[in-house]
């Protein structure tokens, strides 16, 4: 031995005997020490020619134990094999490729490894410090990393003979279990850390290197921030893995990986097998902070590991899936790979549908095996599949696919696509099997036929669930529906600014309201920005189905919105398409009567359009939305039956006006029948203005007279009106009859003197005409009208031969109208007893009647009374009572008088909170207009209830502005 050489030995030798106790547990390590001293002894001290070396009591700072020039042959892997050079592993994503298909890239460490190899020799390592493992070319070296030895290796002096080159070391063989690691996202952490990301890479080297040597770890190799080790137990790979990641918990690096157990091959290249390339693909499927292991590696390990079962996973290169665990219970990502899913992954962001995300995906979880996502094109279904499916990954150990049909019209080949995805080689149900897997079948509707199959398939797979979106229901055994709704109108707004990069404002608001917030609409009209405003597309929303475009690379039938009901369209039968059609007549839907009188409807055919998404279905009533509609009233105007079915609507719900009986004078009042037919009424008076058809709209005008009163006078007068001006020939008593209800709903709206003037001409048609019943009628308006003014005695007269035509109950409903006029003149005359003893009269001959209009009025005008002479509880329950007859005709100017009274009567009790609520409630309503009356008289209530304001009041008023007045009035009928 040369001289230089044995001075290292004896360096390393004194370093071993202070530092003999950090062996302890190490086999390799402990093999190499009882070998060193071995060889130690057969070359003691003294055979050193330059004697004792001087460093032997000194810690080796880098030392190599050299003791042999053994030649070895050199050897290439032949093609196919795997290698596990550091280029490889990293050029290939974390795993092994073969030799002759890399080009090396070396670094630092390599470079200084293959320096040093040229200069000395080493001998097998058994764990001994610093020893390199031979790959033939010096690609990796392998390191035990015991404490307080460098990485590098010194410079011994060049080898006495240039052949001389090192022995591979003995890494564990047999059943082997490799830890792969790597730093995720460590390009952005290099931006983000700057300079310190030096420091932070050293650290996190220090910790995985640690963490190995003290779980017996055998560094095969790193490079850059990946690290290749080998151990001899699983157990011990998994302590490592657990350890380093608890050590880098805190700090800036998060690193993910890998544990896989095999038998690989060792060869002078190392480590060679499909396993070393199983190991990383795992470890590269990860997150940081994520430790993954292999099915292999999970059944070697003892109970009392905790391990989370991610299920099968499809990795690159690898034809069969791997089952894939992770360890603990923590809660990552959907694992990166290529295997349990092959959903589609937009480019675009999702937006809003959380609620409906969370709805479906619980019905699946909850058991549903086949849920059905229906609704029209555009609404979004296809979508809120794929968000769901991804959602539910980790809910299906052997994955989640997606199988597309847009492109087929063979039902028989429905099964054989889905088979085609799974990668079944033989049947598709005996490949599932019992596996535990939901596909997610897209655009059923035109291969609806297959439905049956699906059944079958369902019934021989216990664990499969199925996801499917249709615009048409499946009717199979099992099916749960989930109708999938347009996006909620801030949801709408979010989408339209997200996609046209505009901020959120009013006429964006309008424009998605106007477009049914449907998702696709909504995303084409935003498209359109680049040329047109959101005010522009707005004026233009009328032409959507030809305006909203999308992009080229838009399916064909999502093109326009057009082309994508025409796709709905062109599926339905002929019965269909002429049922589809006459339904466009109806404008916000219709009853089921409405639609079998007008449209000659079946049940059947309306059953099926709503299975097919074209029609909808809520709360006793079919409609469309208003895109759909759009296309289908095209196809009616393009018919031959448009004019008679516009004059049957017209018809139909002039009907409907006259049998609710909302006259001001009858008493039998049934408005609840045109709950939801304004928009029908409007459009049936509208066709026939414009088909000069006058009397048909000014007899549905004035058949409407106490609904207009209700809701929105104001549009009655300016209806009546109209018609009147164009109107050619009209009989007087229906002229006669519109002037009185253009009179009785400019008075709520606010116009007095118009009210005056429409009940004059009235009461002189009738006059003519010698029409007592409608004489007394107008001669109680009038008074009224006198009364609004303040000419009592005009009024009183007026009243009184009112009453005296009304006698022997002819006319009860005007007679208990005259009752109160004559009343409430008599209390401002200063007859305040005979005032409300007359009002009171009116008030039981309204409810003997069944009047409530009229009744609802005086009850609150006998609370007032009431409340003027300190009796709260009786005037409490007055209101009450008139508030709830008020609630049952719809009479919203009625309820907000009767809530404003409520809220002064809490008030004057103390019951500040209360009071604040419902005048929150009012001042709500308020802001939806249209209140004509009521703001005439609001000065009488506002001073009275703001002078009791508080802390608690104000608390109260806040919380009741937000109040729907359906709910308002529960509160106020239940405290």
């Amino acid at each position: 031995m040369k001289a230089e050489r044995i001075d290292h030995l004896l360096a390393l030798h004194a370093w071993v005997a202070r530092n003999d106790q950090n062996w302890s547990g190490n086999e390799a390590g402990e093999a190499g020490v009882r070998e060193l001293r071995a060889r130690l002894e057969s070359h003691p001290p003294n055979s050193n020619q330059g004697g004792t070396h001087p460093g032997a009591a000194n810690e080796p700072s880098r030392a190599l134990l050299v003791t042999t020039r053994a030649r070895v042959p050199r050897r290439s892997l032949s093609r196919g094999e795997l290698s596990t050079s550091p280029t490889a592993l990293r050029k290939s994503g974390g795993c092994p490729q073969g030799v002759g298909s890399v080009r090396e890239r070396r670094s630092t460490d390599t470079t200084r490894a293959r320096a040093t190899a040229e200069r000395a020799c080493v001998t097998d390592s058994h764990g001994v410090p610093g020893a390199s493992i031979n790959s033939g070319r010096c690609r990796f070296r392998a390191r035990s990393g015991l404490p307080g030895l460098s990485e590098e290796r010194p410079d011994l002096g060049k080898s006495t003979n240039r052949r001389d080159y090192v022995r591979v070391a003995r890494l564990p063989s047999g059943t082997v279990t490799f830890l792969f690691t790597d730093i995720e996202g460590s390009t952005q952490l290099l931006h983000k850390l700057g300079r310190r990301y030096n420091e932070a890479l050293a650290e996190h080297r220090r910790v995985l290197r640690e963490a190995f040597t003290r779980h017996r770890g055998i560094e095969v190799d790193t490079q850059g921030d990946a690290f290749f080790v080998a151990f001899t137990r699983p157990e011990d790979a998994l302590a490592a893995a657990t350890h380093a990641q608890q050590a880098l918990n805190d700090g800036p690096i998060r690193v993910r990986m890998g544990v896989h157990t095999g038998e690989p091959v060792v060869t002078d290249e190392g480590y060679v097998g499909i396993d070393v390339h199983r190991g990383a693909r795992i470890a590269a499927a990860g997150h940081g902070g994520q430790v993954l292991l292999s099915q292999t590696t999970c059944e070697l390990l003892g109970g009392d590991v905790e391990l989370r079962d991610l299920g099968e996973h499809r990795l690159k290169d690898f034809a069969e899936p791997v089952w894939i665990f992770q360890l603990g219970s923590s809660r990552f990502p959907p694992l990166k790979t290529i295997s349990n899913t092959n959903l589609p992954r937009p480019v675009s962001s999702f937006v809003g549908r959380d609620r409906e995300l969370a709805e479906v995906a619980s019905l699946l979880r909850a058991g549903a095996r086949m849920v059905t996502l229906s609704g029209p094109g555009g609404s979004g279904k296809t979508r809120l599949a794929i968000e769901t499916a991804a959602e539910l990954v980790p809910k299906f150990p052997n994955g989640v696919f997606w199988v597309g049909l847009a492109p087929l019209r063979d039902a028989g080949l429905v099964l054989e696509l889905a088979a085609q995805v799974l990668g079944a080689k033989g049947g598709l149900a005996e490949h599932i099997g019992e596996r535990e897997l939901l596909l997610l079948l897209d655009n059923f509707e035109q291969v609806v036929e297959a439905a049956p199959e699906l059944s079958t398939l369902l019934s021989i797979c216990p664990n499969l669930y199925l996801l499917v979106t249709s615009r048409e229901l499946l009717r199979i055994s099992g099916e749960v529906e989930y109708p999938v709704p347009p996006l909620a109108s801030n949801e709408a707004v979010e989408l339209f600014c997200a996609r046209s990069h505009l901020e959120s404002e009013e006429t964006i608001n309008e424009l998605c309201r106007r477009l049914d917030d449907l998702p696709l609409a909504v995303e084409l009209a935003a498209a359109r920005t680049r040329v047109l405003s959101p005010a522009q597309i707005l004026d233009r929303v009328g032409q959507r189905l030809d305006l909203l475009k999308g992009g080229r690379d838009a399916e064909a039938r999502q093109q326009t919105l057009r082309a994508t009901i025409e796709w709905s369209f062109e599926l339905l039968s002929l019965g269909e398409q002429q049922l589809f059609a006459r339904l466009s007549v109806f404008v916000g839907g219709c009853a089921l009567e409405a639609a079998e009188a007008v449209c000659e409807a079946d049940l059947d055919t309306l059953q099926s359009l709503v299975e097919k998404s074209l029609l909808r279905h809520t709360k006793d009533r079919f409609w469309m939305l208003e895109t759909i509609r759009e296309y289908a009233s095209e196809r009616l105007e393009d018919s031959s039956e448009a004019e008679g079915l516009h004059a049957r609507h017209a018809e139909f719900f002039r009907a409907l006006a006259v049998s609710a009986n909302v006259r001001l004078t009858c008493s039998e009042q049934s408005p609840e029948l045109l709950t939801g037919e304004l928009d029908n009424l409007r459009a049936a008076m509208t066709w026939a203005a414009s088909m000069r058809h006058h009397e048909l709209a000014l007899r549905i005008a004035t058949a409407l007279e106490m609904f207009w009163i209700y809701t929105n006078p104001g549009e009655a007068v300016r209806w009546i009106q109209t018609l009147l001006e164009d109107a050619d020939v009209v009989s007087p008593e229906l002229r006669a009859d519109a002037f009185s209800v253009c009179g009785s709903t400019a008075n709520p709206a606010g116009d007095d003197v118009l009210a005056e003037r429409m009940y004059e001409q009235s009461l002189a048609i009738y006059e003519a005409i010698d029409d007592r019943g409608g004489m007394a009628d107008l001669l109680m308006r009038l008074g009224h009208s006198a009364l609004y003014r303040d000419d009592l005695d005009r009024a009183q007269t007026l009243a009184t031969r009112s009453l005296e035509m009304c006698r022997n109950g002819a006319y009860p409903a005007t007679e208990a109208l005259s009752l109160g006029l004559l009343g409430e003149t008599e209390c401002r005359l200063g007859d305040e007893d005979r005032g409300m003893d007359l009002i009171a009269q009116s008030a039981d001959l309204a409810g003997q009647t069944g009047f409530k209009w009229q009744r609802t009025r005086m009850l609150r005008r006998l609370a007032d009374r009431a409340l003027e002479h300190g009796d709260v509880i009786e005037a409490a329950s007055l209101v009450q009572e008139s508030l709830r007859l008020s609630h049952e005709l719809g009479d919203r100017i009625s309820v907000v008088f009767a809530l404003a009274r409520l809220s002064r009567l809490a008030a004057e009790e103390g019951q500040d909170q209360r009071a604040g609520r419902l005048w929150g409630a009012v001042e709500a309503e308020e802001e939806n207009g249209a209140l004509g009356a009521w703001y005439g008289e609001r000065e009488r209530f506002a001073p009275a209830i703001l002078a009791h304001a508080s802390p608690k009041f104000e608390r109260g008023r806040a919380e009741g502005r937000v109040l729907s007045l359906e709910a308002a009035v529960r509160e106020a009928l239940t405290t």
